[in-house]
């Protein structure tokens, strides 16, 4: 673990921080339901006070995750992933086959086909 991954705790999103983890979700150019964050469980990765990434989670299923631009390739994706794994003995997730990699590397059974993919952990 490096020392900027270390400086980084995922825990539970209060529901003052909606916002910001709405803004995270965006900006990584998904589709963000007006709803999803309150209706979901969320965890957040944060250093410093400030929320660096966040993932969404309903049942099994990550209905989205994401890390600010400027922290991407730092692991945070992957503890949040992590996180998440502790608290749900199965996890679900759908995405694009461009971050299939990011997914297999986490241990995720993948299927793709027409253009989205699908895994299991």
């Amino acid at each position: 673990m490096t020392d900027a991954e270390s400086s980084v705790t995922v825990r539970a999103a209060t529901p003052d921080e909606y916002v910001p983890v709405r803004s995270i979700l965006e900006a990584a150019l998904l589709e963000v339901d007006r709803g999803l964050v309150r209706r979901s469980a969320v965890l957040v990765a944060v250093a410093d006070d400030r929320i660096l990434g966040a993932l969404a989670l309903r049942g099994p299923e990550i209905e989205a995750v994401a890390v600010r631009p400027g922290r991407r390739g730092q692991g945070i994706g992957r503890r949040l992933i992590e996180a998440a794994a502790r608290r749900r003995p199965h996890l679900i997730a759908g995405f694009d086959p461009a971050v299939r990699p990011f997914y297999t590397a986490l241990g995720f059974e993948v299927r793709c086909s027409a253009g989205r993919c699908r895994g299991w952990l």
